[in-house]
């Protein structure tokens, strides 16, 4: 009976210490196999087109980076906002700052990666000296787009504001217009397809590129390299030291994407790191 006994121990003992062994080795499996992913929301050019070549760099940390395209200004936030992405990446810290002060969001910057110099087109003319009185001039309609486009006027001469200054000025603080302008305000990504109907537009860089428009050939004024809308990764207050978001950030401050930011917009975009 006791021999009997011993052996039944033994058989559990042993059955105990296969089945552990075989957790253990589902866990190694587990962990080996698993890969962290990463959500980050873009607007596509050129931003998605970005961390579309930060990928494969992710890839070899661990990172699986999920991109979502947004073609505007307001989701993006919104989406971050609602924890459906991690991060985003499109704006500036002016325009993030209004947006989360309008819309009570813990929204911070994580870092620079590159600027987009704010440029003026026209279809109708070449040059700003050609601009007939009682020209309509479209600007993004949001408050920190829409006072970058009235300074970029104010600094090519065709109008003046009653602070100089004020990156949040509105139509309402155009001290002077001597020429009579007519401004049309309409969201950002709306602004270069206006340009059949109005004779001059200020433009940000991603969207004229989406509209092949190229800022160094086609700009009749654009923003010097001085300009402090840099464009930033965001994240929710508390999640800064998050080691994917840390990763994604060392990953885009890298020779390859200084690089690729370089040969592929040959100055219509500029490094800013």
């Amino acid at each position: 009976m006791n021999k009997f006994l011993a052996l039944a121990a033994t058989v559990v003992l042993g059955g105990a210490l296969l089945i552990a062994g075989c957790g253990s080795d589902n866990n190694k499996a587990a962990s080996s196999g698993d890969k962290q992913v990463l959500k980050i929301g873009a607007t596509a050019v050129p931003h998605a087109e970005i961390l579309e070549q930060v990928k494969p760099i992710l890839a070899k940390e661990g990172v699986e980076l999920k991109i979502t395209e947004f073609t505007d200004y307001n989701t993006p936030n919104l989406a971050l906002g609602d924890k459906e992405i991690d991060a985003n990446f499109f704006q500036h810290v002016p325009y993030m700052d209004e947006f989360a002060k309008a819309h009570n969001l813990p929204l911070v910057s994580v870092g620079g990666v590159h600027l987009e110099p704010m440029g003026l087109y026209s279809r109708q003319i070449k040059d700003l000296k050609d601009l007939p009185k009682g020209a309509k001039i479209a600007i993004p309609n949001d408050p920190t787009n829409g006072g970058r486009a009235l300074l970029l006027l104010q600094k090519a001469g065709l109008i003046t504001l009653k602070d100089s200054n004020n990156i949040l000025s509105t139509v309402q603080d155009i001290a002077t217009n001597p020429n009579g302008y007519e401004f049309v305000e309409l969201e950002a990504a709306q602004v270069p397809r206006s340009l059949d109907d109005v004779a001059l537009a200020a433009v940000n860089t991603n969207f004229a590129l989406n509209a092949n428009l190229n800022p160094a050939k086609d700009a009749l004024f654009i923003e010097a390299n001085d300009s402090p809308y840099v464009n930033i990764v965001t994240v929710l207050k508390g999640n800064e030291n998050d080691p994917r978001i840390q990763k994604l950030m060392a990953a885009l401050h890298s020779p390859e994407i200084k690089k690729f930011i370089q040969d592929k917009y040959q100055g219509a975009i500029i490094p800013a790191f």
